[in-house]
């Protein structure tokens, strides 16, 4: 009789445990079809009712993560990132995923951490290439960028977007004619990427076609309204052209937009130099050293305003 009863019960505890499976992946399917239908509010709720079930579900977790990195509501996202590959280590969507994240927090080496991961696994995707391109041109390390971006286009030689940031790297590299020519076939391939024009502009500006570059720049902008960086490259082509009250418009409206850009307080500060106003010259060629001394002409320009 004894063993009838912890049977029973057996069965019964049994019976729980794949009612909570069934539950959780009944929320996973109708997050997951919220999702499809843009419905974020819903998605957010079948995927936290899963966790509240299981606090590990890993696909759950993750979910929850992109919800929020979609908002971008990055440290949320990582949240939920780090989360789920506590549940579920060394899943590669999940440490893709946090890669993403890192890399829009400005966690570069972070970033780059969770991609040598990845790469343990999948050594030789697009999607890999491209995103440790991305990283390694945010630290600076142009060489490596470059490697990635043609590693990626190796993948996938109609990527506009690959093209474009290596066209971005070669700009930096002073190589204009390799980084126009991918400009230009980045736009034959899709003539809506903002990036395209900005780097365009930054060509031409440094070849003294400020018309040319305005006109370029304006695209971007036509494209993409709220573009810090093109919003501080409009500003440094009225500067060039004199116009400066324009000029310091878009300084200030890129600062709002981004105020971690070192190149637009450089900008800035040249402005103010050419009113005479060294401390403002001075306060900002400091701000811009102090975000990124990588900066073109910092030093040169600190010594000037320091007269």
């Amino acid at each position: 009789m004894r063993d009838k009863i912890f049977i029973f019960i057996l069965l019964i505890l049994s019976s729980c445990i794949e009612s909570t499976e069934v539950k959780v992946q009944r929320f996973l399917i109708k997050g997951n079809e919220a999702l499809q239908k843009q419905d974020i509010q819903q998605a957010q709720y079948y995927f936290s009712e899963a966790v509240k079930l299981d606090s590990c579900f890993a696909d759950a977790l993750n979910n929850l993560g992109t919800l929020f990195y979609n908002q971008q509501r990055y440290s949320k996202a990582l949240d939920y990132y780090n989360q789920t590959l506590s549940c579920k280590p060394k899943w590669q969507r999940a440490l893709f995923n946090r890669a993403n994240t890192y890399y829009e927090l400005k966690e570069y080496y972070n970033a780059l951490q969770d991609l040598n991961e990845v790469a343990k696994v999948n050594p030789d995707t697009f999607a890999l290439h491209f995103t440790r391109g991305l990283v390694y041109a945010k630290v600076k390390d142009f060489r490596k960028a470059e490697q990635a971006f043609i590693l990626s286009l190796k993948k996938n030689n109609k990527s506009a977007e690959a093209k474009v940031n290596l066209a971005s790297v070669y700009y930096y590299q002073n190589k204009l004619n390799e980084a126009d020519q991918l400009i230009e076939e980045g736009i034959l391939i899709d003539d809506s990427l903002a990036n395209a024009y900005n780097t365009k502009a930054l060509i031409l500006i440094k070849r003294n076609k400020l018309n040319e570059a305005l006109l370029a720049v304006n695209k971007a902008l036509n494209i993409s309204p709220k573009d810090a960086f093109a919003l501080n490259n409009r500003g440094l082509i009225y500067l060039l052209q004199q116009k400066e009250t324009e000029a310091l418009d878009d300084f200030n409206q890129s600062i709002l937009l981004d105020p971690y850009n070192a190149w637009v307080y450089r900008n800035k500060g040249i402005y103010y130099l050419r009113k005479k106003d060294k401390p403002n010259a001075t306060r900002l060629f400091e701000q811009a050293k102090k975000l990124d001394d990588f900066v073109e002409g910092l030093d040169s320009l600190l010594a000037v305003a320091k007269q």
